[in-house]
Order: structure tokens, then C-alpha cells, then sequence
């Protein structure tokens, strides 16, 4: 019966979300339209309602640890679910993230994500993408300063599920020149990327030490994935 009834919580958990998603869109859009610097505000109000409204429907609390950068760098993260790019995007002061084009077309979504600066990739185009990604990246640096968000596995990754780490992010790492936040996170065992049930508990995300640039691509890599498997397997074996 507990079962049953938090199946019903989180559909209507999620119904309102989305709800909350046109609302806050309906209110803002014709504010950011000639203010744009007032994006962050209208996605910081709706990424509160869903953290808000998933502790009191749900029972699950959002929690940051480690120390968030406020200054131009490149956010590595694990990618779980859409709950991971709400807490990250909320914990950042100028996020944006590198994203499959399609979904820039996407209701809304794609709206938002054009007025903070997001960079859309043709993942189809593989080897071209990369190019693409560090000049459309540099471009995006000169116009709109701020932490550049990539998930390094190219999508969301179920925990406990194993993924390749692409050469992407070390390209972008060595061409920017800059330093690296690495993210791990266990929002996944709570809400996970294939189901309506949400769990109760400690969704975290963390903030890991910062990587100095200069080092070379290989070493760079080998780094990052070690400090952010290991990091979400803690975190997530905190929820078991």
C-alpha cells in the first residue's frame, strides 16, 4: 500500500512540475524578452518549486556539497537524471551546457536553454562535432562568460550502469585552457531516467577538488573518471 501511494504522489508530483514549467515560462517570457539578463531568475524560480515541491510530494531533499565555482570553468559531470541538470543548474551563477540539437527545438526546454547560452552539438557527426563544439564554445566564451557544463558519457547513465567517457571533454579541457570542476552525484537511485516512481532520501551532488589545466589529455581523463565513478559510488551507496 506505502508502495501504491507514493506511485500517486510522484505522478502528481511530476504533473505539477511540468505545470509549474508553463507557468513560470507564461510569467517570465515576456520579461526576459527585453531582459535577458533575468533568464537565470526565471529558471532559479522554477528549479525552486521542483526542489521545493520534491521534498513535500515525495520526500526527496536536495543537498550540494563541495565548493561551487563562481568563476569561468569547465563542470564535468555524472549524469543521472533531469533532477542532476536542476541542481546543478541552480547551484551555478552562469551555467550552460553543451547539449544535443534537438534539444533546442524542444517546448519551452529549448527556450530557455537558447537565453542562457547552452551550445548544441550534431552528436551524429562525430569527429566534425568536436570541431564544431570548441568553436561554437570559444564563441559562446567571448559573447557570455561562465561555468560550461558537459556530461562526459554524452548522456544519462543509470547508477550503477557502466559507460565509456568521451574524448570530448578532454578536447574542450585542453582547448579552453581552463580549470575543471568535476560533479559526481546519486540523484539517480531516487529518481531514476525510466520511471515515474520517485523515492524518498538525500539527493546529492557534489562539487569534487578542482582540476588545474595544463595537464595533457590522457592523464586529464583517466582523472576525471576515477575521482567521479568513485565519488557516485559513495554517494550512492549512502542511499543503500
Amino acid at each position: 500500500m506505502r508502495l501504491v501511494i507514493q506511485y500517486v504522489f510522484s505522478v502528481i508530483f511530476i504533473i505539477q512540475m511540468y505545470l509549474m514549467m508553463v507557468l513560470v515560462t507564461v510569467f517570465f517570457t515576456p520579461i526576459v524578452l527585453f531582459r535577458g539578463d533575468l533568464s537565470m531568475t526565471a529558471i532559479n524560480t522554477w528549479c525552486g518549486w521542483v526542489k521545493f515541491t520534491a521534498k513535500l510530494l515525495v520526500g526527496i531533499k536536495t543537498e550540494v556539497r563541495g565548493i561551487i565555482p563562481d568563476d569561468e570553468v569547465l563542470i564535468i559531470s555524472k549524469h543521472q537524471s533531469f533532477l542532476d541538470i536542476i541542481m546543478i543548474v541552480s547551484a551555478l551563477n552562469q551555467p550552460k551546457f553543451i547539449m544535443k540539437k534537438e534539444i533546442l527545438i524542444t517546448p519551452i526546454i529549448g527556450f530557455w536553454a537558447k537565453k542562457i547560452g547552452c551550445i548544441p552539438i550534431d552528436r551524429g557527426k562525430k569527429g566534425a562535432a568536436i570541431k564544431e563544439m570548441v568553436k561554437a564554445v570559444h564563441m559562446s566564451s567571448k559573447k557570455k562568460p561562465g561555468q560550461l557544463i558537459i556530461f562526459p558519457q554524452g548522456t544519462r547513465v543509470a547508477p550503477k550502469a557502466q559507460a565509456p567517457y568521451k574524448i570530448g571533454s578532454g578536447v574542450l579541457y585542453s582547448e579552453l585552457n581552463q580549470d575543471c570542476v568535476p560533479v559526481a552525484t546519486n540523484v539517480g537511485m531516487l529518481w531514476p531516467r525510466s520511471s515515474i516512481l520517485r523515492t524518498p532520501g538525500s539527493a546529492v551532488i557534489e562539487f569534487l577538488p578542482r582540476v588545474k589545466s595544463g595537464l595533457d589529455i590522457k592523464e586529464f581523463m583517466d582523472l576525471i573518471e576515477n575521482n567521479i565513478e568513485q565519488a557516485s559510488d559513495n554517494l550512492m551507496n549512502e542511499v543503500n
